[in-house]
């Protein structure tokens, strides 16, 4: 399944199978070929060499890497040293192979004797050449590329190192103030912490939905046994979850919101409502608390929580999915939004 966390590519062929590096790859032919066609001397019309040249150049390069493509499982193994000198091996034996086509297919279609061309050898010392400078653009990208990915990693393990204490000192200030009032009810608030701190230091970085509504669960559990009559809890969930994957403790941090700036600010309490929606294209879910007018005016606390849970969830969708916010008078609402991925599942009939 995947993590919340973008892996880096373990090999610089994992690059190049991705559309940019081809497409690249396809442009620098094309510049190759205006180069030679440049280079030629006046009496030759560049505009025809450059169209030959250029379907030479791009049928050499699409044959190495398609050759490349069906030993991808055995390169795997190899170190990006000996990875490097089969390419270049394969562009230039690619290379050799359309040159002698070409030269085959031009003496067929072209009668009588023809001007003595580019050799064999020439061809592949030049592909050689040219070879070795768009292995170094590529070793390049591939490093910018891993660095990247690097830093957004280090970041939103960052925003996670900040949001674990958060949430773990909240919980313990809430614990220690229920066993003192209610001993009988300590079993179950440790059990629910147990449960709740597994998943904050040690749990996985992503976890099905199911698993992660059952953790905001167990917190309201806990804040119902703190704050009693005065906080209300509503679900409306499917009858059956769909089976995406979230980030671990992505729901309890809004959930933990509205309980904070909602329900706690209110002397009189107020409602908390969860609410799951799925349809073709994904899962809503929206966490939403009443808003009293007594409470007086709304603060925006340090939006550690929210920028954390919005860094993750786009991390972990590519930036399709994300946290938006929705203020009215009644009612603030966070609404967290994944993406089905291709394949996934349906629509889901709530209860």
């Amino acid at each position: 399944m995947p993590g919340s966390r973008p892996a880096p590519p373990s090999s610089p062929l994992d690059a190049l199978w991705q559309a940019p590096a081809i497409s690249w790859t396809v442009v620098g032919g094309m510049g190759v070929a205006a180069v030679l066609a440049i280079a030629q001397p006046g009496w030759t019309d560049r505009w025809v060499y450059f169209g030959l040249a250029c379907l030479i150049i791009q049928w050499t390069l699409l044959l190495a890497l398609g050759g490349l493509y069906l030993v991808r499982g055995a390169l795997a193994r190899l170190r990006p040293l000996h990875v490097a000198g089969l390419a270049l091996l394969a562009l230039v034996a690619s290379s050799s192979l359309v040159h002698v086509l070409a030269q085959g297919m031009v003496s067929v279609m072209v009668p009588g004797p023809l001007a003595p061309g580019w050799s064999t050898l020439r061809v592949a010392g030049l592909t050689l050449c040219v070879g070795l400078m768009g292995l170094a653009v590529f070793y390049n990208h591939w490093r910018a590329t891993q660095l990247a990915v690097r830093a957004k990693q280090a970041q939103l393990e960052s925003l996670q190192a900040r949001i674990r204490p958060h949430f773990l000192f909240n919980t313990l200030n809430t614990g220690v103030a229920l066993v003192r009032q209610r001993p009988g009810e300590a079993e179950r608030l440790l059990l629910d912490l147990a449960d709740l701190f597994r998943a904050a230091l040690a749990g996985p970085p992503t976890i099905s939905l199911e698993d992660e509504l059952a953790l905001a669960r167990r917190y309201l559990e806990i804040e119902q046994l703190r704050f009693g009559p005065r906080l209300r809890v509503a679900w409306k969930v499917p009858d059956r979850l769909p089976e995406v994957q979230i980030p671990t403790l992505s729901v309890q941090p809004l959930v933990e919101n509205a309980i904070r700036h909602g329900i706690e600010r209110s002397p009189e309490g107020g409602e908390v409502r969860i609410e799951v929606e799925a349809d073709h294209a994904g899962v809503r879910i929206a966490i939403s608390n009443s808003v009293s007018m007594r409470a007086g005016p709304p603060t925006r606390g340090h939006q550690v929580g929210l920028s954390a849970v919005r860094a993750r969830v786009q991390a972990l969708t590519g930036n399709r999915g994300g946290v938006e916010i929705e203020s009215t008078l009644e009612r603030h609402v966070a609404i967290l939004s994944l993406p089905f991925p291709a394949g996934g599942a349906g629509q889901a009939t709530t209860r």
